[in-house]
């Protein structure tokens, strides 16, 4: 005999969950375990009749074989059911959406998904298996996820719980009957117990969070305690409801969460409690109720956790100005940050805040000249730190204000915005200017000290130390920030060193260079300096800075600020990061925007949305970030690197600008990947106008590979790999087109040289290489000579036998190795005169070695006699 049970004061998704589970076990009886709620109560006293519900004393437990449990696997929560639990031979299947819990059965069938109702399991499978429902089914299902959901406004709603209730409206689910059976009068038992609970009531906060905790004792039994917990809840509007009331001989506890904080489910989790975060209960039987209620108080303030506050979610440092600056310059600093708002400070205290609006209404009476003290508000509505952000967001809604300043102890230290708060709520809020990033503060603890002294090598470690030392002496912080952050926690070795410093950048640099007796390049109009030491190796020095862009792709203007202003600088969270150079905090890791978790992610994410729109270039290393860790740009990113190519942001470039980013790529390892990502994302026309993509493309992706294989044959491509991808990407291009590719990226005349070189020659070069018979060697030697070495890689490409690769290695190898050992001075030392007679000389025995007719000096010094006498010969008779 198979059954379907669930939980005793079943409710209305249990009864729901019970009819859906008929659909997939046909055969199976519906029994109810012990008590219903009164709304079931109701429902089956009218649809008895039509819904087939057994009670245990209509089953013999002991022929049980299956047991099919739904919206519980709490075995205390089933009453005399449970013993059947435990027999051998009985199989069970479980469908429920509360989490797993200690001392829950197991099944044989486990379907336990986090959704906002168990009805909507069911209704997924019936759905799957495209069971029939007909227009009673459909209502009583939809009435178990509405239940349960709170008509799909529960913070626990799902979007699957929404897409079973739309399939269930297709199958005639009438939402007339759901919303009469949701919506029951209270009997005058509940009327009686709802006043008590609100009678007892007592207001807790904590942890910052506002809780209330009510209790009451009645004789009998009162069905839906769970509706009075919600409907107190509703009453409050308080963070979480707790209702403990003592009937019978047992003690109920319900709980209601509306905040992230209180995970209700957890909190009754000791109390043998089942449900989930927004909703749970549990029953006691055989402690008294105050006894209850003060453990479960102290369980309150242990599981509460601490609310996202001010200090959380606040922008910091803030961008500030004083009474005194003007109305334009308030409105420049707006624009150029991005900002809709700014506090006004002097001496270090908060005095007021101007709003764009202000700004806006003094411009049109022409009053840019004068001072922000004039329309300023006075009127600060301000928080401290540590004030929960759903306090924030109330004094928002009250004083119809758009942004909050943060003060502690009297002094201004972040600022939260409207924008800030609407991110807590709704995550990914669109808004014009952004961060991207996921998080706002570093992880508390996080030193990597260790790793640096690993990863580093000695004389990288001994600068970075030598530097906070330094820094000590001068009153300045110094930090190694960007990309040697990245590749300590990538592991990776070659690091350049990059230091910022809140201070004096230069002169840190130049007290660095005194002790190590190495030179200072500065560039005081940036707050840069490089050290230079004897052996190659430097030092990147910067004042901690924030660079703002006064239009789009033009290059940054600089001001001095902190280290965080200096990150958030940046192009991308992973090179974002920070370490702490500083005395007992050396080794700190700071991370303000998630780059450590984007690096363990591999993830390419950009710090704010006008990213790329300020400079576009960010684009071109996206890519080349992206390829080279063999990372993913992350997707919102994505799409605003799609944005902006639609925008043809790099149309405003300039060509210096391009070309630097460019040769970067070409200079990688993955340089062809990469070109096939800018392909991809439609960035190929702006870096190679005029270039077609696939005639290339397969050129491009084995080049590395060519590239390669010419190192370990001993013929590296040239001093300038980066070349050798340039020529490849043009190869099929007419002259016209390379050449002005060649001045729009301003290579020199030699480069540009090597490129129309390869153009003209590739052709030809590869045909004779092509040619199984009747070539001489010096022929295709000659050939290969009008080559510059970096289009070597691109005619191994090409080649695509193994013969014929083998066939220029071969080739490369006689060139390298038949060089003559006579040269000029041998021909001077037979009494000829120079001229163009000692080149076709030369080049004569050199052919002649290549083809294997000299081989040895004395064979080159005779032969070189026998050209000369014929040709004088050949000349006297002329």
């Amino acid at each position: 005999m198979d059954i379907i049970t669930t939980h005793t004061n079943t409710d209305l998704d249990a009864l729901a969950a019970m009819v859906g589970a008929q659909k997939l076990y046909p055969e199976a009886v519906m029994v109810f375990p012990g008590k219903l709620s009164r709304n079931v109560e109701e429902f089956m006293a009218l649809h008895k009749d039509a819904l087939a519900v057994s009670s245990l004393r209509d089953i013999q437990l002991e022929k049980v074989r299956r047991v099919v449990l739904v919206d519980t696997k709490n075995p205390r929560r089933l009453g005399k059911l449970a013993e059947v639990l435990n027999r051998r031979g009985v199989e069970v299947h479980i469908y429920d959406h509360h989490p797993w819990a200690e001392g829950d059965v197991r099944g044989t069938v486990e379907v336990v998904e986090t959704v906002g109702a168990t009805a909507t399991l069911l209704v997924e499978k019936i759905r799957e298996q495209n069971i029939p429902l007909n227009p009673l089914e459909a209502t009583i299902l939809a009435l178990g996820i509405y239940g349960d959901t709170g008509s799909l406004v529960f913070t626990s709603t799902t979007p699957r719980d929404v897409a079973a209730v739309a399939y269930l409206l297709e199958k005639g689910a009438n939402l007339g009957v759901v919303a009469e059976f949701l919506g029951r009068p209270m009997t005058e038992e509940q009327k009686s117990l709802l006043k008590s609970l609100l009678l007892s009531a007592r207001r807790h906060q904590v942890n910052g969070v506002k809780i209330l905790l009510a209790t009451a004792s009645v004789e009998e039994f009162v069905v839906g305690l769970a509706l009075l917990t919600h409907t107190i809840s509703e009453i409050e509007r308080l963070d979480a409801v707790f209702t403990v009331v003592e009937m019978e001989d047992r003690v109920h506890i319900v709980g209601r969460s509306n905040v992230a904080q209180v995970d209700v489910a957890e909190i009754l989790g000791p109390f043998g409690g089942g449900g989930h975060p927004a909703a749970a209960s549990a029953t006691i039987k055989g402690a008294p109720l105050n006894q209850v209620a003060e453990t479960l108080m102290k369980i309150i303030q242990q599981k509460v956790r601490p609310p996202l506050t001010a200090a959380g979610i606040m922008s910091s440092p803030v961008k500030t100005v004083t009474p005194e600056t003007t109305i334009k310059e308030a409105g420049r600093i707006m624009m150029r940050y991005g900002h809709t708002g700014l506090p006004v400070v002097q001496k270090g205290r908060l005095v007021g805040v101007i709003s764009r609006r202000d700004v806006e209404k003094a411009n049109l009476h022409g009053l840019g000249h004068a001072p922000v003290k004039g329309f300023m508000s006075q009127n600060v509505v301000w928080v401290t730190p540590d004030v929960p952000v759903a306090e924030v967001q109330q004094l928002m809604i009250e004083h119809d204000i758009g942004r909050v300043p943060v003060v502690s102890e009297g002094r201004l230290v972040g600022i939260v915005s409207r924008t800030d708060v609407l991110r807590t709520m709704h995550g990914d809020f669109p808004t014009r200017y952004r961060a991207i990033y996921s998080g706002h503060l570093p992880a508390a603890g996080a030193n990597i000290s260790e790793l640096m002294h690993q990863v580093l090598s000695p004389r990288e470690w001994e600068i970075m130390c030598r530097a906070g030392e330094i820094a000590a002496r001068l009153g300045y912080r110094v930090f190694a920030a960007g990309g040697v952050v990245r590749d300590i926690l990538l592991k990776a070795g070659n690091l350049d060193i990059d230091l910022v410093v809140e201070g004096d950048g230069i002169a840190l640099a130049e007290a660095l260079a005194e002790a190590y007796g190495a030179q200072v390049r500065a560039h005081r109009k940036f707050g840069t300096a490089e050290v230079l030491f004897s052996d190659g190796f430097k030092v990147d020095v910067a004042t901690a800075r924030v660079e703002f862009y006064e239009y789009p792709a033009a290059l940054p203007r600089v001001e001095s600020s902190c280290v965080r202003h200096d990150l958030y600088r940046r192009d991308f969270t992973i090179n974002a990061m920070a370490v702490d150079l500083n005395g007992e905090h050396f080794g700190d890791l700071i991370d303000f925007f998630g780059g450590r978790q984007d690096l363990q992610q591999g993830l390419i994410r950009v710090l704010y949305n006008l990213s790329f729109i300020e400079d576009p270039i960010r684009l071109l290393r996206a890519v080349r970030f992206e390829q080279r860790y063999r990372f993913k740009i992350e997707p919102q990113t994505l799409k605003l690197v799609q944005e902006a190519v639609r925008r043809e942001v790099l149309a405003r470039v300039s060509a210096e600008r391009l070309w630097e980013e460019l040769k970067h790529i070409l200079m990688e390892k993955e340089a062809g990947r990469m070109l096939e990502r800018l392909h991809q994302l439609g960035m190929w026309p702006f870096v190679f106008p005029g270039v077609t993509y696939w005639e290339v493309q397969p050129v491009l992706h084995d080049l590395g590979e060519a590239m390669q294989l010419l190192e370990e044959w001993g013929f590296p491509p040239g001093n300038e790999p980066w070349l050798c991808y340039f020529i490849a990407a043009l190869h099929w291009t007419e002259p016209e087109t390379a050449r002005s590719l060649c001045e729009r990226y301003h290579l020199n005349k030699r480069q540009t040289g090597k490129v129309l070189a390869t153009l003209a020659s590739w052709r030809p070069v590869l045909s004779r290489l092509c040619q199984r018979d009747g070539v001489r060697a010096s022929e295709l030697a000659r050939n290969l000579l009008l080559l510059p070495p970096e289009a070597h890689p691109l005619i191994l490409t090409l080649l695509d036998e193994e013969w014929l690769k083998e066939r220029f290695r071969q080739l490369l190898l006689l060139l390298r190795e038949s060089r003559p050992t006579v040269d000029g001075t041998y021909i001077k030392s037979l009494g000829y005169r120079p001229g163009p007679i000692f080149r076709q000389a030369l080049d004569a025995v050199w052919r002649a070695r290549l083809d294997g007719l000299v081989k040895n000096t004395e064979e080159e010094k005779a032969f070189v006699q026998e050209f000369l006498r014929r040709h004088q010969g050949e000349d006297s008779h002329d």
